[in-house]
């Protein structure tokens, strides 16, 4: 008989579990046996001492096998998926799902809700009106027919075990660990039905990898776990310092991403890393050669509409108002409620913006959770960021702030604005794209240069 007790002080003690510790673990909190508050000393005794290659392994598997895996098998062509492990701003998968689909690649994504400090995919397409995330495992298929794209969330049948365990990391400060994020994202991505997936592994203050060695540990980890299950992988290292674009939350990043798709902001970091993942995608669903090329194949895409059209078509397939892709502004209760500027003591350019330290002030004007079961304000966020380069006057406007409750605002207006760092000079950064691995190894990102 399983004995969590045993398996909890033997993780707090830095012992390895054997698999079938593991998978009887995660199938007795799965089916409500073992409670939210043994999980979670697990959990964090898991976050303390790590776990070995095959507790990870094990924890993968157990949480694929916890529900049924989506078969996309009689859908033509070479089906890629994407994610991204998480960052403040991040709004890649609403540009990129569409604008992937208009090149030929089908792609099948399922997503999450708000993590931490990061924002989910679910909660801005949420923000959507009429937007449904819960599709059933039909609906997900035949739109991957019809559209050639999906974005939905787990349902009930998918991975259940990981949608019970991403809940409760979320609450109890156990987000940040290599294992844990790789088990929770490959259980998911394998189950998704694609033949092939890019990884976007961010680096930096605003993502759960912090340093280098950690977004490189991740990559090789989930691309080895792809391996194992015939899924080719490509993992991307990008930047995460500052937020992506300028807005952050739940509709205005949004917004952000239909003007993006309109062909908007198209020399900015977020957009470099738009493109050198949808090269990638373009490769592996065998529509381009080189990424090079895939790039371009991307780029006239957005530059003729396409990408566009498809966001919009994808939105009505799931239930949401095209109108307010058509004109974002038009969405109600969407329109900023107050501006925050900097003091009258502040004048330069902006070298720094803390993603983090901005990310959190975006879960306390309601755009984030704070345990798993709050809901979040579909408008909360902030647009019209300044961000680094930027010159800033006395009194400049540094962030619009959107949300529905306004005693919120007083408490994040001195969080933004200690998240800016102005001077003379802008130091020097590291690019957007910092790096690709596979299973041939890590090379410079574009260059194919080790």
């Amino acid at each position: 008989m399983l004995n969590p007790v045993r398996l909890i002080a033997a993780k707090r003690d830095g012992e390895a579990l054997s698999a079938d510790d593991v998978t009887a673990l995660v199938e007795a909190y799965t089916d409500g046996t073992v409670p939210d508050y043994q999980m979670s000393a697990f959990l964090m005794a898991a976050y303390l001492n790590g776990l070995t290659d095959g507790e990870a392994a094990a924890l993968t598997e157990a949480m694929l096998q916890s529900g049924s895996h989506i078969d996309l098998s009689g859908v033509p062509g070479t089906k890629v998926g994407k994610h991204s492990t998480g960052g403040v701003g991040d709004k890649v998968s609403l540009i990129l799902v569409p604008l992937v689909a208009s090149c030929g690649v089908p792609v099948a994504k399922l997503s999450g809700r708000g993590l931490g400090h990061t924002g989910g995919t679910l909660d801005k397409l949420e923000a959507i009106p009429g937007f449904r995330t819960a599709l059933s495992i039909k609906e997900y298929r035949r739109q991957v027919v019809d559209l050639g794209g999906v974005i939905a969330g787990q349902t009930g049948d998918v991975a259940p075990a990981d949608r019970k365990l991403y809940a409760l990391r979320d609450v109890t400060a156990t987000v940040d660990s290599v294992p844990l994020i790789a088990a929770s994202i490959m259980s998911k991505k394998l189950a998704e039905g694609n033949d092939a997936l890019v990884l976007d592994v961010k680096c930096g203050r605003g993502a759960f990898m912090k340093t280098e060695a950690e977004a490189r540990r991740l990559a090789e980890t989930m691309v080895a776990i792809g391996a194992e299950h015939g899924v080719s992988a490509t993992a991307v290292m990008t930047t995460m310092d500052v937020p992506l674009g300028r807005a952050v939350g739940n509709w205005p990043e949004v917004a952000e991403a239909v003007a993006c798709l309109r062909g908007e902001h198209g020399d900015t970091s977020l957009m470099t890393i738009v493109r050198a993942l949808a090269g990638e995608m373009v490769v592996l669903g065998g529509r381009a050669d080189t990424v090079e090329e895939g790039v371009e194949t991307a780029q006239k895409r957005i530059d003729s509409g396409a990408a566009l059209d498809r966001f919009r078509q994808l939105v009505a397939a799931q239930g949401g108002d095209p109108q307010v892709i058509d004109d974002p502004s038009g969405r109600p209760d969407s329109a900023p409620v107050t501006t925050i500027r900097a003091s009258e003591e502040t004048s330069g350019i902006v070298v720094d913006l803390d993603a983090l330290v901005l990310g959190h002030a975006a879960v306390d004007l309601g755009a984030g959770r704070r345990t798993k079961e709050d809901d979040v304000d579909p408008v909360a966020g902030f647009s019209a960021l300044k961000t680094v380069g930027d010159p800033v006057e006395p009194g400049a406007p540094l962030a619009r702030v959107h949300t529905s409750d306004p005693s919120t605002i007083e408490g994040v207006r001195a969080a933004v604005r200690e998240a800016y760092t102005v001077a003379e000079e802008v130091p020097d950064r590291f690019p957007p794209v910092r790096a690709r691995y596979t299973v041939d190894g890590w090379t410079d990102a574009g260059t194919g240069q080790d």
